[in-house]
């Protein structure tokens, strides 16, 4: 038989090898674009005859074919039967009835782009970047300006709480009512808005934001305001709005923590003598903020209807009720001491509690739907709350480190001049950077109607972790200064509080073992979850087209993260030009690398996944560099790419690439693939390693992104926008920040002083032993004397800590009268 080749004469002279790379090309430029099915089949047909295959062949080849692009007898001959070994063997992992509601619970957004392998990278910049609106504006340069000068952390510490003119002020305000509607008395704030808000209280004292933040976030208002009655919501919703009714969430029990489905709390139907139907309820509750000082409980219970009286059968599930705390049986008379930061953190016991069956969130209809509710929210607050506490806290540190650097002298150096405290520096100006833009990005996405549970909690976890290490970095900056507390201490108080931040809305070992790749694999993959459904329904027909899809997903990323990784991204068009393009290009690399080793995973471990947590936590740290990256490239072009901000973008890029590359190659190292692994460990490690993907950033953009927060001027203000900034220079941030002006003011005169000391026309000494023989040589002059004094008082007095006599030491400084409404109203005991 003649083959294609014989036939073309302009072929004859043409070697094998090349017939074989026109080959192999048209493989890789098919497979990068995701070719259909039945093109590689077309073409594959074409090239078998063309290569003089034998006829048996050709038959084998047909039949197989259409066997593959013949949907009916695909899944008769293939489909099907897979389908049925996948189900015996359990390769796919098994979801329960919670964590099916979990994965349901909200939406897929950008995540899905970066599961995908192929990344709508024109989406990812044109996600929306959000503004406030006047009224937000006001309110944030207004009452929040306002509750932030009156509160001073110290003495909140020292008092374990708030005097009754800071808790009239947030009444009177309606700091309770951030997020209810207008129209039932609260303002209806943007999330963004509210971050924000939730971000200035906490530069300010975590405990204030921490109070503010708890009924607005997970709580009665958010959960009537999407699954009330309009009659529960008509009640509530004002009062809460007004301070008149303060509520708290009960939710955490000793043996239900990250476990909620092993809740131990009950609440069971019956009919009362008045024919009316009731719950009766028993709870043990823990951890639970503002509990004791609460006046209505949002319950979390499993509701049983053991006479069917509500005609939904015995076990309802999960449900949420609300509880006012003053009926009979519940206790509400204790508090725990989380660290001794002074914010009601709380246990609640009920016993044999009464209520109507009206009480359920959203009447009865509600009645086991809870767990879908907290989910639901937690979609939404899980991105808010805490990471606008760790943005406030790092801007924080942004201003007063680059501060505390410029004026603490050490070796005749401003400290900030060592390469040993540009290291910290940079990072705590570079993580500021990099989670404020993931915090605009995820707020936008949140007004615009998203629930993305995956990125929030990818949010709740990096901003908390990336918090952490601000703090200490800023700690190990501030030396003695850091650990002597004081009204004069900036950070003592947050240090030891960010254990707490670490812990709650889903421990952070948890969220990056289980939650942000667990649910993410499923929830977020393209068809991983369709194939889930389908063998749980025995659907082949729904089987047949996720899991064929599936193989050409795998196909093309496999193909797509090979080339992106030679090319290094190059084949990928960015949407955008300037510094930011090649970092589009990387993501690109870095998303079909990560979705190729996701479905390696799922089909190396299966259903067995879910208990490989270490190698789960790795995927999520991908995951989470990538979003970072995303938000940080967004942040960049929403702002028009400032030149001055250029050394933190790129500092955060880099970063966030090194710590990619990191967890890929810990997992090439330890994952486990049939046959493979040594391919995995060997070639493809070596290879990662060799054409890495990211490394540290440069020492030399650190140094400069250091300068840069020892600077004052818009760039400085911009960073470090909307905390709360005190003018008073007794203030301990207005003392750094008066002593940075007189610094940078005077820089002249030190500058003449040190020339002078260089021709040795003063002696070498102290700068104020300087002044005098400069004066009286004509170096410098009376007024330039005076500031150079003014200057080094005002860097003495900032970084001068606080000392405390014996007597005011062993009093703990209670120095401010506790709140009356700090007291147990039952029997007027302090609750401290």
């Amino acid at each position: 038989m003649e083959t294609l080749i014989e036939q073309f004469g302009f072929l004859n002279g043409m070697e094998t090898w090349a017939v074989w790379t026109g080959i192999v090309l048209v493989f890789l430029a098919l497979g990068f674009k995701g070719a259909a099915l039945w093109i590689w089949a077309v073409l594959g047909f074409i090239a078998i005859i063309g290569l003089g295959a034998p006829v048996w062949l050709i038959t084998v080849y047909a039949a197989l074919a259409l066997i593959f692009n013949i949907k009916m007898i695909r899944r008769a001959l293939l489909s099907g039967p897979i389908m049925k070994i996948l189900d015996a063997l359990k390769i796919l992992p098994a979801i329960s009835e919670t964590e099916q509601t979990a994965i349901d619970a909200g939406t897929v957004w950008v995540e899905g782009e970066l599961f995908s392998g192929k990344p709508d990278l024109k989406r990812l910049n044109s996600e929306k970047y959000p503004e406030l609106t006047e009224k937000e504006r006001a309110f944030l340069d207004g009452p929040v300006e306002e509750l932030c000068s009156m509160v001073s952390d110290w003495e909140v510490f020292q008092n374990k709480g708030f005097d009754d003119k800071t808790w009239e002020f947030l009444k009177k305000e309606k700091f309770f009512g951030l997020i209810i509607p207008e129209e039932y008395g609260g303002f209806g704030f943007s999330a963004n808005a509210h971050s924000l808000i939730v971000g200035k209280l906490a530069s300010r004292c975590g405990p204030l934001a921490t109070t503010v933040m708890v009924p607005n976030s997970l709580g009665p208002a958010e959960l009537l305001m999407h699954y009330g009655t309009q009659k529960q919501k008509d009640h509530y919703l004002p009062r809460l709005a007004r301070g008149e009714e303060m509520p708290c969430f009960a939710l955490t029990e000793p043996n239900a923590g990250s476990d909620a489905g092993a809740m131990q709390s009950t609440g069971e139907v019956f009919k009362g003598d008045d024919g009316e139907l009731y719950l009766k309820l028993n709870w043990d509750k823990r951890y639970i903020t503002l509990a004791a000082i609460s006046t209505v409980i949002g319950l979390a219970f499993k509701m049983r209807d053991p006479d069917n009286l509500l005609g939904k059968g015995e076990d309802l599930g999960i449900t949420a009720a609300l509880v006012p705390s003053d009926t009979e049986g519940v206790d509400i008379s204790k508090r725990h001491d989380p660290l001794g930061v002074p914010f009601y953190n709380c246990p609640t016991m009920g016993k044999d509690v009464i209520v109507s069956i009206d009480a359920i969130i959203g009447g009865a209809d509600g009645a086991g739907n809870g767990w879908r509710m907290l989910m639901e929210s937690l979609a939404v607050g899980r991105g808010i709350s805490l990471p606008a506490q760790a943005i406030g806290g790092a801007k924080t540190a942004t201003r007063a480190i680059g501060a505390y650097a410029a004026i603490r002298k050490q070796f005749g150096l401003n400290i900030g001049k060592f390469e040993g405290i540009e290291e910290p520096m940079a990072r705590i100006g570079g993580y500021t950077y990099l989670m404020d833009a993931a915090r605009g990005y995820i707020c936008g996405a949140l007004d615009g109607g998203e629930k993305p549970a995956v990125i929030t909690a990818i949010a709740k976890y990096n901003f908390t972790e990336l918090g952490r290490e601000v703090i200490n970095d800023s700690m190990d900056i501030t030396g003695g200064a850091g650990i002597s507390r004081g009204p004069r201490n900036l950070f003592a108080h947050s240090y030891i509080a960010m254990p707490i931040a670490i812990t709650v809305e889903g421990a952070n070992i948890l969220t990056r073992t289980l939650m942000i790749f667990g649910q993410g694999a499923i929830r977020s993959h393209p068809y991983a979850l369709k194939e889930i459904e389908a063998l749980m329904n025995k659907d082949v027909k729904k089987f047949d087209d996720a899991f064929w899809k599936h193989i050409g997903h795998v196909v093309q990323n496999s193909i797509r993260s090979l080339l992106l990784s030679f090319t290094r991204g190059r084949l990928v068009s960015s949407p955008v030009s300037g510094p930011a393009a090649r970092y589009y290009k990387k993501l690109a690399w870095a998303s079909a690398s990560f979705a190729f080793m996701s479905d390696i995973a799922l089909g190396s471990y299966g259903g067995a996944l879910k208990m490989k947590e270490k190698l789960a936590g790795r995927y999520a740290d991908i995951l989470s560099w990538m979003f970072l990256a995303t938000a940080t490239l967004r942040r960049y072009e929403a702002e028009g790419q400032k030149k001055e901000d250029r050394e933190y973008f790129e500092w955060a890029m880099q970063h966030s690439f090194y710590r990619i590359q990191t967890a890929f190659d810990e997992i090439y190292s330890e994952i486990r693939v049939p046959g493979l692994s040594w391919f995995f460990r060997g070639p493809v490690a070596l290879w990662s390693r060799m054409n890495r993907i990211g490394k540290k950033p440069s020492d030399e953009i650190g140094q400069r992104l250091a300068q840069a927060m020892q600077t004052r001027g818009e760039q400085r203000d911009r960073i470090t926008k909307d905390i709360y900034l005190p003018t008073d220079k007794n203030e301990a941030l207005g003392r750094y920040e008066h002593a940075m002006k007189l610094i940078e003011e005077s820089f002249p005169v030190y500058k003449k002083l040190y020339k002078a000391t260089k021709a040795r026309e003063i002696q070498k000494d102290h700068v104020l032993k300087q002044v005098e023989p400069a004066l009286e040589k004509g170096i410098i002059t009376k007024e330039e004397a005076e500031i150079v004094k003014r200057t080094e008082e005002a860097r003495f007095d900032a970084i001068t800590v606080d000392d405390f006599t014996l007597e005011e030491y062993n009093k703990g400084r209670a120095s401010a009268p506790v709140s009356e409404g700090l007291k147990n109203p039952a029997d007027k005991t302090v609750l401290i």
